[in-house]
């Protein structure tokens, strides 16, 4: 009788474990369906804590559109997830308390849970959407090809305004705030030749900017002013309270990627290749590099000693802070119009040959690279040790350090 009460009771313990496994099993199994529209590997992908990955909340990183992250990323990345949308991903990701958002030329705007992949809510406009969010005091604003920017709840999608263009939207908003006094300003360009100030509370414009043909990049912002360059081959600056030129910089052909400032220097490259160096107090170019007459659409990223860009010559291009003089260049087998992150002593770049590339910032070495297979024109958005991309396949893409 003991024996047979021994047996029953294994009996039991057996079932109540099998029943575990099956359930186990079953989650791994729905988990791994999920693959492209959600987890790869899911919250222990490597993700340390949230707070390591929280912050890229806009184009580039910041207003001042450098193109630096903070931190340092291992020499190997693993894929955490995948997040599949309807058309190419042309946009670039901006990450903010642990939420990506990314706009497609599907024409949706997408809220992704950092940490799974998960769509958390979409939001439709009513054309494609190439530019890139910016995230700011719980909103998120970004440009559609329908000529609206887009005032959006960051946590629900929900509308808060519109504020419309004369023409379709292709660069990445800023913000802008001039003093203490004053509320905050999002900066959008577009292509009726204007650079509209818009307030953030309101969707009212402030001021405008017109100049002589289209804008298509994002426009940089610095304590001294506000720099973008434009389709009318001019390197502006204006004023952050009022709009009112600066110093209008000529340079050789139109500019169609974003500027970059540091300090008081904005950066900035065009489509005969020229990539300048100008002061923003003077309004001169401090130097200028034509080395090379391929279209440049990158943006270059800057920090204390590199500007480093990507151009149509199929290379990845660095050159010295202090006088443009070329320190290497890295080929791939497609253009460069993926914009570089530089972030601690590595770079982060993509290209039309359908692979994301780490090269080391101080040789341009290839470090370690994954093959997407389409092109990758979406720069990258790196917070904390992770880095966000998007494909021209239409899928997001989520890297990490290698468990």
């Amino acid at each position: 009788m003991h024996i047979r009460f021994i047996g029953i009771i294994g009996l039991i313990i057996l079932i109540i474990g099998m029943g575990y496994i099956l359930l186990t099993t079953t989650e791994r199994n729905r988990t791994a369906v999920q693959a492209v529209k959600g987890p790869v590997a899911g919250q222990d992908a490597g993700f340390a804590s949230i707070e390591q990955v929280t912050h890229w909340p806009m184009f580039r990183g910041g207003p001042s559109l450098s193109g630096v992250a903070a931190g340092n990323l291992p020499d190997r990345l693993e894929l955490y997830w995948r997040f599949k949308t309807k058309d190419p991903i042309t946009s670039s990701a901006a990450i903010a308390d642990g939420m990506v958002y990314i706009g497609s030329e599907d024409g949706n705007v997408y809220a992704i849970d950092l940490m799974n992949g998960e769509e958390i809510w979409s939001f439709q406009t009513g054309d494609s959407i190439e530019a890139s969010p910016c995230v700011l005091n719980g909103s998120v604003f970004i440009g559609s090809s329908d000529s609206f920017l887009y005032a959006l709840d960051a946590s629900d999608g929900a509308l808060q305004w519109k504020y419309e263009t004369g023409a379709k939207i292709l660069g990445s908003a800023n913000w802008v705030r001039f003093a203490e006094s004053d509320g905050f300003r999002v900066l959008v360009g577009s292509y009726d030749n204007i650079l509209h100030c818009v307030d953030t509370s309101t969707g009212k414009l402030v001021w405008s900017y017109e100049t002589g043909s289209y804008i298509n990049g994002a426009p940089a912002v610095a304590e001294n002013g506000i720099a973008f360059g434009g389709c009318d081959a001019i390197l502006h600056i204006v004023s952050k309270a009022d709009g009112k030129k600066i110093a209008a910089i000529e340079t050789s052909a139109y500019i169609a990627g974003s500027a970059a400032v540091f300090d008081r220097y904005a950066y900035a490259a065009n489509y005969e290749g020229q990539i300048i160096c100008a002061d923003m107090l003077t309004g001169s170019v401090v130097w200028e590099n034509s080395d090379r007459k391929s279209p440049i659409f990158s943006s270059p990223a800057v920090n204390d000693t590199y500007v480093v860009f990507g151009s149509r010559d199929k290379r990845v291009h660095c050159v010295r802070r202090e006088d443009g003089s070329q320190v290497w260049t890295f080929l791939t087998r497609g253009q460069v119009d993926s914009s570089p992150v530089i972030c601690g002593d590595k770079v982060i770049v993509g290209s039309d040959d359908g692979r994301l590339y780490m090269l080391a910032l101080a040789d341009g070495d290839e470090i370690w690279s994954y093959e997407i297979g389409e092109s990758v024109t979406s720069s990258p958005a790196i917070s904390g040790n992770t880095v966000v991309v998007g494909s021209y396949d239409g899928v997001l893409y989520a890297f990490g350090p290698k468990r």
